[in-house]
């Protein structure tokens, strides 16, 4: 057995996330030490509770409720206790001592991390938090270190479990949020108070992370956007699913270009994501988190964000890295923030809306509902109407002549536009007379559109996309393979026939004058055809000229191209005798 260099781990913390990180550490500790190349050595725990219940059963005599001396004396401090205090002190005073820190705590580094970071350079320590933005997911040291050449221009994610399995519930069953709700508190998903989840603060502290990492500039926790998810209704989720769209609540830092230069924006809400992107494919109480660089292109990191024994595996990936670090010697590498990038507000974001209105139907509405976007600038994409049924409980005789022609529901969905324009226009829908009511606003997250059903037809159409129109020919000018190789040259003879035999249309392509009579395979063609690699004994099929014996049938000369397109693959020259005009497709045809 190797003799390692031993290194002291003090654990602060013994809950879902520590007791397994204690019971890794025991159990694993010689293949930990072959990675880390020293043995971590646990010296105790710090808990407010010696006889607490544990997840896991570890020896009591490894427990105290003496966090000062226990990290005074340690090499590595790992610190999963939560919250702000004491655990900023016992952070600082870590530090303070050389030791480097591990810790999972989001809330803490959104709000006193750059102090942390300071008080890590001033003694060359190194502060690793991998568990605190994403859970398992390995976002961090790929931001830090495997990205570090690169510029990140945008960062969208799934970073909340909680929010992730209500809304994938809802999507999936059409069940209310707080029947969800409900149920994710029975399982475990949510906790009995779930403000910090379902009203986005959590995800808002790991948004600040990710953004101060990505873009090199410090972000405070005040300047991130946030939106929760108690406003979504089950009505929002169909219609979500109607249009080709998912809601999930999204983490997005940005990199924006202004006329003043580069500036960043970090927010987080609730959004319509197109069901054709990755993010969409995130079920249950997943998270993930999509990277969008200018070399590396698009990346998707994918995975488990909570969990004990899923976030103990990040916890220890950092203590074998601070390891590393201790036996290599040298300062360790501190959070950079030479950008410091202004960070804007939401409203100097480009984005698109999808608005949902409840209105008088009658004459004129639409009409007045278009100006109060003009005027704003904003332009609508797309526009569905639906009748919105009459309350049941209503009488017929107290149904007026304005409630006999109903309440139409619109959809309305926008270009892009300025936030700010975007909001502004929603302000004013508010205020006209009329919208009864506007029923709900949701962004429109990722690059690829969503689809509109369109009524009477079949299939669906995106939005922004229109239709395009077929070429009438095989023909694309794609003949370089076949003419090189016989099996291509098969395969595309077979090609041709079969669509001409569908289309009855008679495609002819003429060889450039420069080649016409060129010889091809021991023998020229009489009149210029396109038939490589093989010797022509008599003229092309569709040159045959009508006789006594042989009438013209324009059939005849139809299956003649059929004939001619099995045997040489298009016949690249000459006009049909009953052709006028230049080579081209067969008028009438």
């Amino acid at each position: 057995m190797t003799d390692y260099r031993r290194l002291r781990v003090a654990l602060l913390g013994a809950g879902a996330v520590g007791s397994q990180v204690a019971d890794l550490l025991l159990r694993h500790g010689d293949e930990l030490a072959d990675r880390a190349g020293a043995r971590l050595e646990l010296a105790g725990i710090a808990v407010r509770d010696v006889d607490a219940p544990r997840d896991v059963d570890l020896p009591r005599e490894l427990f105290t409720t003496d966090a000062e001396s226990l990290i005074t004396g340690a090499d590595i401090v790992i610190e999963l206790m939560g919250g702000i205090e004491p655990a900023r002190s016992h952070i600082l005073l870590g530090l303070g001592s050389g030791a480097d820190v591990v810790t999972a705590n989001k809330a803490l580094l959104a709000t006193h991390g750059p102090e942390v970071f300071e008080a890590a350079d001033r003694v060359g320590a190194s502060v690793y938090y991998e568990a605190a933005a994403a859970g398992a997911i390995p976002i961090i040291r790929p931001l830090r270190d495997s990205l570090a050449g690169d510029r990140v221009v945008r960062i969208s994610g799934i970073v909340n479990g909680t929010t992730n399995y209500i809304l994938d519930r809802m999507d999936s069953e059409g069940a209310d949020f707080a029947d969800v709700l409900a149920d994710a508190q029975r399982l475990g998903y949510a906790e009995a108070d779930p403000t910090a989840d379902v009203e986005a603060y959590d995800a808002a502290q790991k948004a600040a992370i990710l953004a101060s990492l990505a873009f090199h500039t410090t972000v405070p926790l005040e300047a991130v956007h946030r939106e929760g998810i108690t406003s979504i209704t089950a009505d929002m989720i169909e219609e979500a699913r109607s249009a080709g769209f998912v809601i999930k609540l999204l983490a997005v830092c940005e990199r924006l270009q202004e006329s003043t230069g580069e500036s960043i924006s970090v927010r987080v809400y609730p959004a319509l994501v197109p069901r054709s992107h990755p993010l969409a494919a995130v079920h249950g109480a997943n998270n993930a988190v999509f990277v969008e660089a200018e070399a590396a292109g698009s990346l998707m990191f994918y995975g488990a964000g909570a969990g004990g024994v899923q976030t103990a595996s990040a916890v220890l990936g950092d203590v074998v890295s601070a390891a590393r670090r201790h036996m290599a010697g040298g300062t360790g590498v501190g959070e950079s923030t030479r950008a410091n990038l202004p960070i804007v507000s939401i409203g100097h974001v480009t984005t698109r809306y999808q608005i949902t209105l409840e209105v008088a139907d009658q004459p004129g509405v639409l009409a007045t509902i278009a100006g109060l976007f003009s005027e704003g600038g904003v332009s609508v994409a797309t526009l569905v109407q639906t009748a919105v049924a009459a309350s049941a409980d209503q009488d017929a005789d107290q149904v007026t002549a304005s409630d006999a022609r109903g309440t139409a529901r619109l959809i309305i969905g926008t270009h892009r536009a300025a936030d700010s324009a975007l909001s502004a226009a929603v302000d004013r829908l508010t205020a006209s007379d009329v919208v009864e009511n506007v029923v709900s606003v949701l962004r429109v997250e990722g690059n690829e559109r969503g689809r509109h059903r369109r009524s009477g037809g079949h299939g669906a159409r995106r939005l922004g996309h229109p239709r395009r129109r077929r070429r009438p020919s095989y023909h694309h000018g794609h003949r370089a393979r076949h003419e090189r190789e016989p099996r291509a040259r098969i395969r595309h003879a077979r090609a041709c026939a079969e669509h001409l035999r569908h289309s009855h249309r008679i495609v002819v392509r003429r060889r450039p004058a420069r080649d016409r009579g060129r010889r091809v395979g021991g023998g020229a063609h009489p009149h210029g055809c396109w038939k490589p690699r093989r010797p022509i004994d008599r003229p092309c099929l569709c040159r045959r000229r009508p006789s006594a014996s042989r009438p013209a049938d324009p059939r005849d000369q139809r299956r003649a191209a059929w004939t001619r397109a099995r045997v040489i693959g298009g016949c690249g020259g000459g006009r049909h005798p009953d052709r006028q005009g230049p080579a081209g497709r067969r008028r009438g045809a």
